[in-house]
């Protein structure tokens, strides 16, 4: 498969199933494009841990393998954005190629609840910081934060599999006790915002 193709040299794109290309400023495209972008967030993350698994810290080889599953949650809600459904499609009624479950959900509420019980309760809000792995989470929170306004703007036009919108809300807040956490185990000490 070649990496370029120059069909998109006119600032146009096509989705799977798709026989006519849409703009590449179209709010399906740039939807995809923020949930890649989270993805990309979550792979410097990712690298950047890799140091700290040679500590042999249990704590951060968990961390590694929930960021590699968020990964992969997020490579199957970009599969079914990329696949509009409709009359007009190839194969019409395109049926999105993976189902995003409320178990997926589940899981990042496990990972909240886990880290809610086991870190300080915050009464104020923190400075987005800490360790290069804690800012780089809380950089992929706040790409996340996007990617679901971009997600609901599309939903408002053309309806999505409900679980998704679920899914990335409950992501942010995952990413956020990650970061949290991340910076615990680095022993970087929240910063905590108080008004003037």
């Amino acid at each position: 498969m070649a990496v370029y193709t120059k069909k998109g040299d006119k600032g146009k794109t096509s989705l799977y199933g798709e026989p006519r290309f849409r703009s590449k400023s179209d709010q399906r495209v740039i939807a995809l494009g923020s949930i890649d972008e989270l993805n990309s967030h979550l792979g410097f993350v990712s690298g950047n841990l890799t140091p700290r698994l040679r500590s042999g810290q249990a704590r951060f080889v968990r961390i590694r393998e929930e960021i590699t599953s968020i990964q992969r949650d997020l490579f199957e809600i970009a599969s079914c954005l990329a696949t509009p459904s409709g009359p007009d499609l190839i194969g019409a009624g395109n049926k999105p190629p993976f189902e995003i479950g409320l178990d997926r959900v589940r899981r990042l509420e496990k990972i909240i609840d886990e880290l809610e019980g086991s870190l300080p309760a915050l009464a104020n809000f923190i400075f987005p910081g800490g360790s290069r792995v804690g800012s780089a989470l809380h950089v992929a929170r706040s790409v996340c934060r996007r990617a679901e306004r971009e997600v609901v703007k599309l939903d408002q036009k053309e309806k999505i599999e409900p679980n998704i919108l679920i899914y990335i809300n409950r992501l942010s807040d995952a990413l956020f006790m990650i970061a949290r956490e991340v910076n615990r185990l680095e022993k970087k000490k929240e910063e905590i915002w108080k008004a003037k």
